[in-house]
């Protein structure tokens, strides 16, 4: 890649290219320059990763080398692992338990949702219900309104009529009302439409 770019340099120093195809070269060259650049950050990573691979399994060749020895110096470093081996099982049963946790956080939030449906259906079966109950209250009201609507007319009808009779009796005694102040608001107040008050 240098050595291509020391040419173009060249040539373009020389003039045997022309300028659009310099600036195409240019841009090439550029993402060139940047895949190789990640691919060397790549090849960084993936050496740091293998170099701690390495120094990882060195150090437990070392451990267990040491380990072999069973002198007083390998009793620490046994007790520390088992310590970090006690330690990891504990990690691993709280681990458990968190996902146990976890799962019946789960159920529980579902049947809370499923609660939360059940309730709204019930809610709109109440209203529902409500809804008709009213509906049926309301008929019965105006049946009611048109029962004592029809016997107001009754009461009217046989008032008028108790009010003719009267008349009649009193037109038919003879009697001179006019004279008779009682009788006269009798009169005057049997004369008035039962129907207009």
């Amino acid at each position: 890649m240098k050595e291509q770019l020391m040419e173009y340099n060249t040539a373009v120093l020389a003039g045997q290219e022309n300028f659009h195809d310099h600036l195409m070269e240019e841009k090439f060259i550029q993402s060139s320059t940047q895949e190789l650049e990640r691919d060397i950050e790549e090849v960084k990573v993936s050496f740091q990763n293998k170099t701690l691979a390495l120094q990882r399994v060195q150090i437990m060749d070392a451990l267990r080398n040491k380990l072999k020895q069973d002198d007083v110096s390998s009793r620490p470093i046994l007790e520390t692992m088992k310590h970090i081996v006690l330690l990891s099982q504990t990690i691993t049963e709280y681990q458990q338990q968190a996902r146990q946790k976890e799962e019946q956080l789960i159920d529980i939030k579902r049947k809370r949702l499923s609660l939360k449906k059940d309730g709204g259906q019930k809610l709109q079966q109440i209203q529902t219900m409500m809804k008709r109950q009213k509906e049926k209250q309301a008929s019965m009201n105006v049946t009611e309104t048109e029962k004592m609507l029809h016997k107001l007319k009754k009461e009217r009808e046989i008032t008028a009529i108790i009010q003719n009779v009267f008349q009649s009796i009193i037109i038919g005694s003879r009697v001179n009302w006019a004279e008779d102040p009682s009788l006269k608001a009798i009169v005057l107040q049997l004369e008035n439409n039962i129907y207009l008050q």
